[in-house]
């Protein structure tokens, strides 16, 4: 799953270094490249982390159940943030804490119907409709007439995806229940975007996202053991899950707060959209789940207005 967008890294993510005083054009062609492309590396390996992490939760699903895997992902994310972060939990108002319990509440939820979505549904579909969340939320804040494009070809998207195994309408052979659980989770990612923005602002560094994952592994602890009860104390499980922390929380936050030190956190939101393509790929290559190309076309589609819907946000800003 994913894990920050640019609204949640920007805020969080330390001032660049200063520029150097020697001109740019005496930078070797091929320094200059590396510099350029090294940052975009650094995101597609993020993301390329992230959706096989999930993918690797998949896998682990039938031992702990998907809010087990949840509860696993979240307690060892929360306390390597923790260690790492050593968070001040003294000279915060009201307001702060509830800040970070809302954001908190967000990343608990965002996760917890992602999880199930891709425990019912193929991981490339399920990330496909989750990203209409943050879309939407793009679109809404950009106020622009041509967002409506984007939303439209987004919508053309997800008609496709619903016709997937040529059941038409209703989602096909996607399970229902699985779909709508996969919006849930994008409608939590919307959240998850505006409180982690807001979380930055109040909290120094990382240390507001280290809370707001303990938070939100406290809220799904409760779940997770009503489903898996002491089969999350199996070690081998227990190894598993940690693997899918690291995949999923740790390793792509660091690789995004690297890559957002040296790109505008515009470009970041671009690279992000290609999130449902590489979680497709993952659940090829991983999990065996074939996509027609009718699958790919809606992908595709669904992509394009991601990145069109934040290319548009970026022009009224300049504008």
């Amino acid at each position: 799953m994913p894990v920050p967008t640019a609204p949640n890294a920007s805020p969080n993510t330390p001032a660049p270094s200063p520029t150097s005083a020697a001109p740019a054009a005496a930078a070797p062609p091929a320094e200059g490249a590396r510099a350029r492309l090294g940052p975009v590396a650094l995101v597609i390996s993020a993301g390329i982390s992230v959706q096989f992490g999930a993918a690797l939760a998949v896998m682990i699903m039938p031992r702990a159940g998907a809010a087990g895997v949840v509860t696993l992902r979240l307690a060892a994310a929360a306390l390597v943030l923790l260690l790492l972060c050593r968070p001040k939990v003294r000279g915060y108002s009201r307001s702060d804490w509830g800040t970070v319990v809302a954001f908190g509440v967000a990343m608990a939820g965002m996760n917890g119907l992602f999880y199930q979505a891709i425990d019912r549904i193929p991981l490339g579909p399920a990330v496909t409709l989750e990203v209409l969340g943050p879309l939407a939320l793009s679109v809404i804040v950009s106020r622009r007439l041509v967002n409506l494009l984007w939303a439209g070809l987004a919508l053309g998207g997800v008609v496709l995806l619903s016709g997937h195994g040529g059941g038409g309408l209703g989602f096909g052979s996607l399970d229902p229940l699985g779909a709508a659980f996969a919006l849930g989770a994008g409608a939590m990612w919307a959240a998850y975007i505006v409180f982690s923005a807001r979380t930055g602002r109040r909290f120094p560094q990382a240390d507001g996202l280290a809370l707001a994952m303990a938070a939100a592994a406290v809220l799904s602890l409760p779940l997770g053991i009503v489903e898996a009860g002491s089969d999350l104390l199996v070690p081998s499980t227990l190894a598993l899950g940690l693997g899918v922390a690291v995949l999923s929380s740790v390793l792509p936050y660091t690789l995004e707060l690297l890559a957002l030190r040296r790109m505008p956190a515009p470009t970041f939101a671009v690279l992000m959209s290609l999130e449902p393509a590489i979680a497709a790929t993952a659940g090829f290559l991983v999990l065996n789940q074939a996509m027609s190309a009718l699958d790919a076309l809606a992908i595709a589609l669904v992509i394009a207005a991601s990145m069109g819907a934040v290319r548009s946000q970026i022009g009224k800003k300049a504008a």
